[in-house]
């Protein structure tokens, strides 16, 4: 299964290594734990887009004797280190926010402010590249929380900026940093799950198992369905083994339901890999018919 070139992510990584920079100088000479938490989580997302980039280069490589499928699911374990790698930077804030609550540092409210305002347009332009792409693959839907969560982020920053302008409160800037925490535990838990359920070879959300054996009994010619199973391999690419009973029919006969069942597997749940095994329910065992299908790799 080939993907399109990371095209969106390359720009995307360049642009939040800007946005990472910028943060950390504003950050530092600001005095704001806000903008340097803020600046830690971009630069952690920086090294996520790195590896979302690699994965993406690496699952469009073609099926080989050893992977059979290919390489798509290199992006659910991508997927799985970014999320590593977001709650060590959840750890940091945290321990942070309550030492600078212990001993209070008011930041300089206004850089604070403008600084956050740059990181919050970019995030926004970048997120905005993500999104087109993000409903299909697994590590671009990663890298789309992280960059939700960064502009987010900013956007809190920048309310602190102008409460510290306005009524000079210290302890705004630990409780945005605590904020930026939540924003980062909560994103990236969704990940995690998605991860884990492709891992687990888990029937997708969109695809019950019974709504599938269901729609399959529900083409002409067959009779049950048996050993069914529904996994996703990575990159929104679905996949579906069976067994289905027919009464006594040609191999002719096999072939028309077995397109039939295609069609409504790609139609009504997006699974476009489809193996079927038939068995002829009403056949001696030993003069049973059997046509397997097993199509070609992932296209």
């Amino acid at each position: 299964m080939k993907h399109a070139v990371p095209t969106r992510l390359r720009p995307a990584l360049v642009l939040t290594a800007v946005v990472a920079i910028v943060e950390l100088a504003g950050g530092l000479r600001a005095h704001s734990l806000a903008l340097l938490s803020d600046a830690a989580h971009v630069a952690m997302d920086v090294v996520a887009l790195g590896i979302a980039v690699a994965a993406e280069v690496q699952s469009g490589r073609p099926a080989d004797e050893r992977q059979t499928y290919g390489f798509a699911r290199m992006e659910v374990l991508a997927a799985l280190a970014n999320g590593g790698l977001l709650f060590a930077v959840t750890g940091f804030i945290v321990v942070e926010a309550f030492r600078r609550f212990a001993a209070p540092v008011l930041p300089v409210g206004g850089l604070m402010f403008g600084v956050a305002a740059f990181g919050a347009a970019v995030n926004i332009g970048v997120g905005a590249m993500l999104a087109k792409r993000a409903h299909d693959n697994l590590n671009v839907k990663a890298a789309l929380f992280h960059v939700i969560g960064d502009a987010l982020g900013a956007v809190a920053v920048m309310v602190g900026g102008i409460v510290i302008l306005i009524w000079g409160v210290a302890w705004i800037d630990p409780a945005l940093s605590l904020f930026v925490a939540a924003i980062i535990v909560v994103g990236i838990a969704r990940i995690v799950k998605e991860a884990a359920h492709v891992l687990l070879e888990s029937a997708p959300d969109h695809a019950p198992i019974a709504e599938v054996r269901a729609a399959i009994r529900t083409v002409d010619g067959v009779v049950g369905v048996h050993d069914l199973h529904v996994w996703t391999i990575g990159g929104g690419a679905h996949v579906l083994s069976t067994h289905v009973l027919l009464n006594d029919a040609r191999i002719s006969e096999a072939t028309a339901i077995l397109r039939a069942i295609e069609a409504a597997m790609l139609e009504r749940f997006d699974i476009a890999h489809v193996t079927v095994q038939f068995e002829c329910e009403s056949c001696a065992v030993d003069a049973r018919i059997v046509c397997t299908q097993a199509p070609s790799a992932l296209a």
